[in-house]
């Protein structure tokens, strides 16, 4: 039996909020895919849209490089060894795991999922965040739009 769970998660660069995650015990194409798919579908328009990856191999399947060019977005990738574009997620991940995890006695994969859900909402609503002037991503979003 297989005790983990894999996360894969979207972030809009604009605001930070976590537009599209999806959680699986296998680390494949599959999850890659449905993630996008959630992204795509909660973002009515995405033409133009950069989408960074790293070299996971889940990124350089056939379908991940078709499915994007169908939806109007297209694919980055910088020179290998560039760690500046990972970051921003690099760091999403650091605060879900030492502010949402680590606090807590997980016992069961069930409690890890609900505190991964918990965890990516109260980032989007609340966590104040210093590039977006102390505000969540959610409500910076509304700012701007105002």
């Amino acid at each position: 039996m297989n005790h983990k769970k894999v996360l894969s998660a979207v972030k809009d660069l604009f605001n930070n909020k976590i537009v599209a995650y999806h959680m699986s015990q296998r680390n494949d194409n599959p999850l890659v895919l449905l993630t996008f798919e959630k992204a795509f579908h909660k973002t009515k328009d995405v033409t133009g849209l950069i989408f960074h990856r790293d070299e996971g191999f889940q990124y350089t399947s056939h379908a991940y490089h078709d499915m994007l060019p169908k939806v109007g977005a297209q694919i980055s990738m910088s020179r290998r060894g560039n760690c500046y574009d990972n970051a921003s997620m690099e760091s999403f991940f650091s605060h879900l795991k030492t502010e949402g995890l680590y606090p807590y006695d997980i016992r069961n994969l069930d409690e890890v999922q609900r505190r991964i859900e918990a965890y990516i909402q109260f980032y989007n609503q609340h966590r104040p965040q210093r590039r977006l002037n102390k505000l969540p991503p959610v409500e910076y979003r509304k700012q701007l739009i105002a």
